[in-house]
Parts: C-alpha cells; sequence; structure tokens
C-alpha cells in the first residue's frame, strides 16, 4: 500500500516568524507513526512546513501518488486546516482512507467528525498505525477499542468523550524513520558555547524523546490529561544507542519534563560519558528539579548539556500558585544562579497574563533583566483544551479558541485595549533579545547568522506587535 503521512504548516504569522528565525524541530511523531509500518509497504512523509506553497503541493502529491492511506498529525491549531486538507484528499483520489492523529485527535476527536475524515487516532500513534494499516490490508474493518474511531460509528461521539487511551510502554513504540524527512532542514538556534566564538548559530538539530508525561498538573498544561497523569520512560541504554546512532551533533530533547527521575538521567549522562558519546543537548527542567539534583546538572554538563528551559512562568509566589506550579519565586531564583554556577545557559520562559497593566509589564521587564543573561521568551497565559482550565474560562473566549490557541495569542478578555497589550508584549521580547547570552558576552558568530539573527528576530517583533490584527483577519 501507499501511505502519505502528513504534516501541517503555520498558518498564523508569528508561527511562522518563529519557525523560520528560531526553531523548526523535525516531525518526529510522524516518523515515529512511520516506524511502525512494515517495510513492505510505500510510506513517505510530506512536510507542509517547509512548503512555499502547501495547499498546492499537498494537492499534486497525492494526485501523482494516490495514497491508500492519508495521514494527517496537528495541534489544536492546525484543526482547521487538517479538515481542509481531509476534503482534498478526497476530492483528488475519493479512495484514499483519511486517517488524523496528534494532540487535538486525542483531546477533541469530535472536532474531526466531518465527511471528508474516516479515522480519529487517540493517545500513542506510533502503536495504533501500523494496526490500521494492517487491517485495512487484510479487508478488515480499521476502527478498534478507544484509540482508533471511525467517524461513521453510532457510538463515535461517546468513545471521543472518553479519557484518552493508556499509554504504551516505550517497549512497544517503534522507532523513527528519519530518512524519511529532509534533515538538514531542521534547525534550532543555539547560543550556549564554552568558548569565545560560535561556529553556528543556526545547527541542523535532531528530535530525540526519552520519556512522555509530567507528574505534576499546572493549570495550563495539557499533559497531564494526556497521560491520565502517568511518566513513562525510556531505558537510559537504549536512549544511548540511539544518540549514538545519529549524525547529528546538536540534540534537542523534546520530553515534556525529563529530569523527574534523577536516578535515570544520572545513568543515561554516565552512559554517554562513558562510551565519548560528544553531542550538544538542549533539554527541559523545572526549577525545583534544578535545585534539588545541582551534582545531576554538574554532571550532564559534562555530558555535553548546553541550554535547558524552564518555565519560570512567574517571580511572583501569587502567581505561581494561581498556575499550580508547586514552586515559589525563590526556588525559580535558585535556579536561576545554580545553572549559571555550573555554566549551563537558561532558556527561561515567564507567562504573561492577559490582566496585566502597565505596571504588571514593567515589572517583569525587571525581573527578565535579573535572570540576563539567558535567552528568555514569553507565553500568553491560555487555557489548554482538554483542561479543567478550558472549562472554567470557556465562555470568555474572545475568538476560536482553537485556531488562535498558539500561546501567543490571548483567548481571553485583556485589561489593556489588545493594541496595547501587544505592544508591551513585543517589547519584552525586544528587551530579551537585546540581553541574549551572544550579546552579552561578545561572543563570535559568523556575519551571515548574524545577519540571518537580525532579520529573524526583527520579523518576530514585528509579528509579536502585529497579533492584535489576526483577529479581525481570521478566517470563518
Amino acid at each position: 500500500m501507499r501511505i502519505l503521512l502528513v504534516r501541517p504548516y503555520p498558518e498564523l504569522r508569528v508561527a511562522r516568524a518563529l519557525e523560520h528565525g528560531f526553531l523548526h524541530l523535525e516531525p518526529l511523531g510522524l516518523e515515529i507513526v512511520a516506524g511502525g509500518v512494515p517495510r513492505k509497504h510505500e510510506v513517505a512523509i510530506l512536510d507542509l512546513s517547509l512548503e512555499d506553497n502547501p495547499i498546492a503541493v499537498f494537492r499534486e502529491r497525492v494526485a501523482e501518488t494516490h495514497p491508500d492511506i492519508t495521514g494527517f498529525t496537528g495541534y489544536s491549531s492546525h484543526a482547521r486546516q487538517v479538515r481542509r486538507l481531509a476534503d482534498i484528499a478526497k476530492e483528488v483520489h475519493h479512495d484514499t482512507t483519511t486517517v488524523v492523529g496528534g494532540i487535538h485527535a486525542t483531546i477533541a476527536a469530535a472536532d474531526y467528525k466531518t465527511d471528508s475524515i474516516d479515522l480519529v487516532v487517540r493517545g500513542e500513534g506510533g502503536t495504533v498505525f501500523g494496526e490500521i494499516v494492517r487491517r485495512i490490508e487484510a479487508g478488515e474493518p480499521p476502527a478498534f477499542g478507544d484509540a482508533a474511531l471511525s467517524t461513521r460509528d453510532p457510538e463515535f461521539d461517546t468513545l471521543a468523550a472518553k479519557p484518552p487511551p493508556p499509554y504504551p510502554s516505550f517497549d512497544n513504540i517503534p522507532k523513527p524513520r528519519r530518512e524519511l524527512v529532509k534533515r538538514r532542514s531542521y534547525f534550532s538556534v543555539w547560543t550556549s558555547t564554552s568558548s569565545r566564538k560560535l561556529d553556528t548559530m543556526f545547527p541542523v538539530v535532531a528530535a530525540v524523546r526519552t520519556s512522555v508525561g509530567c507528574a505534576f498538573n499546572c493549570s495550563f498544561c495539557v499533559v497531564h490529561y494526556l497521560m491520565n497523569g502517568k511518566y513513562v520512560q525510556r531505558k537510559p541504554e537504549e536512549v544511548a544507542d540511539e544518540l549514538a546512532s545519529l549524525e547529528e551533533k546538536n540534540i534537542y530533547f523534546v520530553d515534556d519534563e525529563m529530569f523527574l527521575n534523577a536516578d535515570r538521567m544520572k545513568r543515561l549522562a554516565e552512559l554517554l560519558i562513558e562510551r565519548g558519546i560528544k553531542k550538544n543537548y538542549y533539554s527541559w527542567a523545572r526549577s525545583d528539579t534544578i535545585v534539588k539534583n545541582p551534582n545531576l546538572f554538574r554532571l550532564w554538563k559534562e555530558a555535553g548539556l548546553g541550554t535547558l528551559y524552564i518555565g519560570l512562568e512567574a517571580m511572583v509566589d501569587s502567581r505561581l500558585d494561581d498556575y499550580h506550579k508547586r514552586i515559589n519565586a525563590e526556588t525559580n531564583r535558585e535556579a536561576v544562579k545554580v545553572l549559571r554556577d555550573i555554566g549551563i545557559t537558561l532558556h527561561g520562559c515567564f507567562i504573561v497574563n492577559p490582566d496585566f497593566s502597565v505596571e504588571d509589564f514593567r515589572l517583569l521587564e525587571k525581573e527578565v533583566m535579573n535572570v540576563c543573561p539567558a535567552e528568555v521568551t514569553f507565553t500568553v497565559l491560555s487555557p489548554s483544551p482538554g483542561t479543567a482550565f478550558w472549562e472554567e474560562q470557556k465562555d470568555r473566549f474572545i475568538c476560536d479558541p482553537y485556531y488562535f490557541y498558539d500561546c501567543m495569542h490571548t483567548l481571553l478578555p485583556t485589561r489593556l485595549p489588545l493594541k496595547l497589550f501587544y505592544a508591551h508584549f513585543s517589547r519584552l521580547t525586544s528587551i530579551a533579545l537585546r540581553a541574549n547570552p551572544l550579546r552579552v558576552h561578545k561572543i563570535r558568530i559568523p556575519f551571515r547568522d548574524l545577519l540571518r539573527a537580525i532579520v529573524g528576530g526583527t520579523k518576530y517583533i514585528f509579528s509579536l506587535r502585529a497579533i492584535y490584527k489576526d483577529y479581525e483577519q481570521a478566517p470563518t
């Protein structure tokens, strides 16, 4: 059978600016899904985020290949686009079986109940999709259990409303088919260096997943719901084998929370050092994990960890309590100090609440300068579909909460006029970019990279400042 797996493209201007300028990771989820398909089948991954004219490219690919199965992934902000792409797939090749998976399919499966979508996959697609392929090949009904739902099933709405299915053991999850994508197209801005120069700010990166889930339940985060509160981990030896096999020297770990199990992470770091696997790593961690385990992060610094992303969210206890972070501001400040002492670059993210006043923005500007030099980014407090916070706030939404769910567009009313709110929001990013480690430490970088960074940063700031216009131009 011919199988086409499709990654949607970013429609909103700020998402495009971020992806083109700072971070563009490979479609690891689709690579894993492809890994679950027997090799006798012809599988292709079409990453529309790489295309200048994605709709035309998709239409042409379907017309050329006539896939027996067309599979889509996507976040909530992609849901409208995925429905449109499924319409095109059926229009061009009526006999293709359309399958949709991803986060939105898991938390809002009913949103994909359309004539053009045949199956909705909930949960980990890597273990489900291979069984769907087997059933279609054998002429059996492809829907099964609570993981692969037929949109024609009279019980679809009931099944779609159930909690997500249990996440499988990593022993059962296929290895990613990385060779199916254009590997040199994926990069991340990289500011961590132990010398006074960088060969490039934009190295090619590989995405690696060592765990899924988180033991915490922050109010704005959907991970706890997706995983039913579970934290599923890969064996350190298996992760080390995968890292050794990758050609890329820069690795971006995409775990929800990688360092919760300190013993596992200590063992993984030891394996990397013992086996001489020399790569540069970018990962995520909670500030309390860092404060409790400074020696673990010293070991990881030796193993190659250059940058840690921490959801600082706020430096005010009352806001951290509102977000259910189970962390106080002093712990955040101590984590910043620990990383600075070890020499790991901090990427700190702060949440901007829609209820911010001008004074709140000014106070956050001061906090940003206190943690710099660092990579610092900002998101807008947004209820995640599927969470209790979403249910509490859904009557207050000012826009299509799926289309605009990117944690940059506010879903909720702002205290300040929308245009003024985003003027202050973009100013935060401008301040952070001027205080980044490369600039503060006067790190030498290639001129072409400097120019690329300036252009990309400028486009990103302008896109942030103009977000308020998106609400007027949203598709109906």
